[in-house]
């Protein structure tokens, strides 16, 4: 399909695999991860950048993939919750961390919370349970309380692994 003024040619690199497409002018990155590249892991929750299940890191950065357009990531880098584990698909010691502690229940919630927490433990691999909870405070979760999530997260910074 040729570029329009309604369509844009998008080339990302996501998890590691390299993608062009040409998307709709106004398609929100977490529906082309989604719809496009069926990478269902990236959650919808609010639509309005409040809830947080559609975090992915772009660049390094956790930002909310509704609130950005699929156009503005031409030429990043991104990581979604199916690029954290390892190809063999052993979990990562913060999903390790997550499971042993107990830090989902629903589980909705649990990619955008990893994401986080996996952006925060790359700047800072030993945070505070203060700078974990500044961290997680984009991402709601309607089930844990956050206690087990962010003893999960300081757990893993104790262990001096992510």
């Amino acid at each position: 399909m040729p570029t329009t003024s309604t369509t844009r040619t998008i080339s990302v690199e996501i998890n590691g695999t390299s993608y062009e497409r040409v998307v709709p002018a106004s398609l929100l990155l977490v529906h082309f991860l989604r719809d496009d590249l069926d990478l269902t892991g990236t959650h919808v929750g609010c639509d309005t950048g409040s809830c947080g299940a559609c975090t992915v890191q772009l660049g390094g950065e956790a930002i909310k993939s509704c609130c950005m357009l699929a156009v503005q990531a031409d030429g990043a880098s991104i990581t979604t919750v199916e690029g954290l584990a390892s190809d063999e698909g052993e979990l990562t010691p913060l999903q390790q961390s997550f499971h042993e502690h107990h830090a989902l229940q629903c589980g909705y919630c649990t990619p955008g919370m990893l994401i986080s927490a996996t952006a925060l433990l790359e700047k800072n691999p030993r945070p505070s349970e203060h700078e974990v909870k500044v961290a997680l405070q984009g991402n709601i979760c309607r089930c844990t309380g956050y206690w087990n999530i962010i003893e999960a997260v300081v757990a893993v910074g104790e262990e001096g692994t992510r």
